[in-house]
């Protein structure tokens, strides 16, 4: 069966009860809306979840159940709000929106088990919080996977890449290369190493969190933060992206071996 025909969309509604089982898995990708430098579109991070998404669903639909949903395209985007284009939702609206989606896929089918598949780092901690919330009130098994982190891939560069730098330019150019425009990056451009202390001191130090800008330029330029995207190519893009897949098989089966909560009386 190809990812359509596991497109939860493409159902007509008198297959629901029979293809939508207790056991299916339900994969939702969330994405986000906001500036990726000037080579990538500012619809990267929702690219990225929605494509990894349909080779989750390739890969193991037909082993494990699974069925794609359509994407949520808007996340948690303040550190982007300077620059034309970015969309960031209100946190309160952003989980009451993901809180509404699950309840309606619990009252309209019998499935279970929810996996969402993030493509934006910023969501990272609202959806580390609202799984609980979703287990407990609509009593579904669910987890998030983060396919950038799960891959265990070296990529060169002294600064961490966080944002439109190596890694997430060669994911584009793996999963959309019509989106990436490298031409577009200008030729002085070079990234900078002393980034790399301001990078890991206000986005990766966990002892200490920090709202920043991606466009301080102690720790940016033209809104990357992170590698040479010039030096992106798709074998590395396809690499992060196998490597990623490799690993979820265990996710998917413990997540679906879990007891969801039972209903409330």
């Amino acid at each position: 069966m190809t990812t359509q025909n596991r497109e939860v969309g493409r159902l007509a509604t008198d297959e629901i009860r029979s293809a939508l089982t207790e056991t299916s898995v339900l994969c939702l990708p969330i994405g986000s809306y906001e500036q990726h430098g000037p080579h990538l579109p500012l619809s990267t991070d929702t690219v990225i979840a929605e494509q990894f998404t349909n080779r989750l669903v390739r890969r193991y639909g037909e082993s494990h159940d699974l069925w794609a949903l359509p994407a949520i395209p808007y996340g948690l985007s303040p550190e982007h709000t300077w620059a034309p284009g970015t969309i960031t939702l209100p946190v309160s609206v952003f989980t009451n929106l993901l809180d509404a989606v699950c309840a309606e896929y619990a009252r309209s089918t019998n499935v279970r088990n929810l996996l969402m598949v993030n493509g934006h780092g910023g969501n990272r901690g609202i959806l580390e919080a609202v799984v609980y919330e979703l287990r407990q009130r609509h009593r579904v098994n669910v987890c998030v996977l983060h396919p950038s982190s799960m891959a265990i891939v070296r990529a060169g560069g002294e600064s961490p890449d966080i944002h439109a730098g190596l890694r997430e330019t060669s994911m584009m150019l793996a999963l959309s290369p019509q989106d990436v425009r490298l031409a577009r990056l200008p030729g002085d451009y070079v990234p900078d190493p002393n980034h790399a202390a301001d990078i890991r001191r206000l986005v990766l130090d966990r002892g200490c969190t920090w709202p920043w800008d991606s466009d301080d330029p102690s720790m940016s330029q033209l809104g990357i933060i992170g590698g040479d995207a010039r030096q992106a190519s798709a074998e590395l893009g396809e690499q992060i992206i196998s490597r990623a897949l490799d690993r979820c098989s265990d996710v998917i089966l413990r997540l679906t071996k879990a007891n969801p909560l039972p209903p409330v009386s």
